[in-house]
């Protein structure tokens, strides 16, 4: 059940029905494979029809969602390749990002990235996820306004639909997030030294986190993932080790 939204909040509906339901198609509030009704959700949100059917739209331009004529509209689940491709993009921009960070971040920024980290150790036992993805999607961020590569984040944050739900899974089962955590820290330690090599190395080990943790997953969560592109897709190494992981999760 979806909360009512804020219509005095300046923000254009449309904008503001799409990231409430993007955040609950990536939390599983929407499952992979369910149908989703126009009219229920409009009806859950306090909204016409109309802002429903943009956010619709937009969520199966960037891979969430399936609009079929005469059969309704579906959460896509989730595929393996894409989030592959995703993962592919995400580091090969970054890591140029964190790259530049090194040399054009501010006392400020890196302030707050120390916040940030700090914020993250202050919520590493939680058994919910959703506070900690918050604050990892800021820390990045935060990353690429320091570098002035605000334009270079939004192509990531176009990218990475299908990534963000795995991410999601893998937290609480697959990955711990003190890990996660550390690496932050080390990209933050490299940043500081400014020493774009380190820094580097240090965001790509945590980018490449995910292709442990997915093969785990889709062994764990067989249904939430596309079959047709699923252990293929994966790095031999990776699938071979996820399986036998995934064995012992059950």
């Amino acid at each position: 059940m979806l909360n009512k939204i804020d219509l005095e909040s300046g923000e254009p509906i449309a904008r503001r029905v799409y990231r409430v339901l993007r955040q609950a198609i990536v939390t599983m509030q929407f499952r992979p494979g369910q149908a989703l009704s126009e009219q229920e959700i409009a009806d859950q949100l306090g909204v016409s029809r109309q802002p429903v059917r943009e956010a619709f739209i937009k969520l199966s331009e960037a891979g969430l969602l399936t609009i079929r004529p005469q059969r309704g509209t579906f959460v896509v689940k989730i595929s393996v390749k894409q989030v592959l491709d995703a993962r592919f993009v995400r580091e090969a921009v970054e890591t140029a990002v964190v790259r530049k960070a090194c040399e054009t971040i501010t006392p400020a920024g890196l302030a707050e990235l120390r916040d940030n980290i700090k914020a993250q150790w202050d919520i590493a036992d939680e058994p919910v996820p959703v506070r900690f993805l918050e604050l990892d999607e800021a820390f990045h961020r935060t990353i690429a306004i320091g570098a002035e590569c605000d334009y270079a984040w939004r192509i990531v944050e176009e990218t990475k639909a299908q990534m963000d739900r795995v991410r999601y899974l893998s937290v609480p089962y697959a990955t711990p997030i003190r890990r996660l955590i550390a690496q932050h820290q080390a990209v933050l330690d490299a940043i500081v030294a400014r020493d774009p090599v380190k820094a580097d190395a240090a965001m790509g080990l945590h980018l490449r986190e995910i292709l442990t943790s997915l093969p785990e997953l889709e062994g764990k969560f067989p249904d939430l993932f596309n079959e047709e592109d699923g252990a293929a897709a994966l790095p031999a190494k990776a699938s071979s080790r996820g399986r036998a992981r995934a064995a012992a999760l059950r």
